[in-house]
């Protein structure tokens, strides 16, 4: 009777964890975190090539909305961001940043990921400042399987 009991037991929690612990399902979602690690690695090279205004712009969802740390603005839309990055200000600036943790939801066509950033501007007389931080990026996989952001 206490081997009936115990088997019960094993095999209801066997019942409990088995959808949690679906081989297929954690390999799916470690491919959409990789393909976040990729994108970030992508937008920041194009930031680092092209500038801030093109690169913010191309990773951007249409419905993408950005809050500038250093100021108290929130922009909304490609087009709103991409002329806030062309602003004389970002135009002899750099940033780079490498995402420390991502996670994706369970559907894998949201995800976010965070970590540290290093801005750089440097000044009509040569003069540069630093300063450094934490971002936090929110990411939509599109229908064409890219991923841009909605929330920067």
């Amino acid at each position: 009777m206490k081997q009936l009991v115990y088997f019960s037991i094993s095999v209801i929690l066997i019942i409990f964890t088995l959808p949690a612990c679906k081989p297929g399902e954690k390999i799916f979602l470690e491919k959409r975190k990789q393909e976040i690690r990729e994108t970030e690695a992508e937008f920041c090279k194009m930031a680092a090539e092209r500038g801030l205004a093109e690169a913010f712009a191309h990773f951007a969802d249409t419905s993408a909305t950005i809050k500038i740390s250093a100021g108290k603005d929130i922009i909304h839309g490609k087009e709103a961001i991409f002329k806030r990055y062309s602003h004389p200000l970002f135009q002899n600036s750099s940033l780079t940043w490498a995402p420390d943790f991502v996670d994706v939801s369970q559907s894998g066509d949201l995800g976010y990921s965070y970590g540290h950033y290093t801005f750089t501007n440097t000044d009509t007389t040569g003069k540069s400042d630093t300063s450094t931080g934490i971002f936090m990026t929110v990411w939509k996989r599109q229908n064409d399987h890219t991923w841009r952001f909605v929330w920067d």
